[in-house]
């Protein structure tokens, strides 16, 4: 069994508080130092309270699955021995309410990119079957109720 941890960290200052116009701005630790600007999403706390250029929970849980994706997808692709070159997903969450009424974000739509070199390149089912096995391997997609769809982009990216 593997931990993670992360470190969340706000603090007021001399802000008011009781008027709920302090900043949400805040830090988010991981574990190996590395401090990110977070905050609330600018779509649920206007600006000022909300700093339009630090992460939100939102993003991060989109980027979460988009990464864990990217991850299996490279792990398949090396046992298949297809070189990728460069990988870049412009993933998607919707916010939406669910079936019980709750704010929730309902569907991630993952849109990766990828080019490949060498001289054994995957045809289109190839990379489909990759996307697929990446999707059900992230045990982050495996953890949400959240639908996730992956829908490739396919350009001159495949041989």
């Amino acid at each position: 069994m593997a931990h993670y941890t992360v470190e969340t960290i706000w603090s007021r200052g001399d802000q008011k508080f009781l008027d709920s116009r302090y900043s949400r701005r805040h830090i988010l630790r991981f574990d190996a130092g590395l401090d990110v600007p977070g905050s609330s999403s600018p779509h649920v706390v206007p600006v000022p309270c909300s700093d339009p250029e630090a992460v939100d929970p939102e993003e991060a849980f989109v980027s979460s699955l988009s990464s864990c994706h990217m991850l299996w997808f490279l792990a398949i692709a090396v046992k298949r021995t297809f070189i990728v070159d460069h990988y870049q997903d412009k993933a998607v969450g919707i916010m939406a309410r669910d079936a019980l009424g709750k704010l929730a974000m309902t569907v991630v739509t993952l849109k990766p990119e990828v080019h490949f070199s060498g001289d054994q390149r995957p045809s289109r089912d190839d990379i489909d079957q990759m996307h697929h096995e990446a999707h059900e391997e992230c045990f982050i997609a495996n953890s949400v109720k959240t639908e996730i769809r992956c829908e490739p982009v396919y350009g001159d990216t495949i041989g």
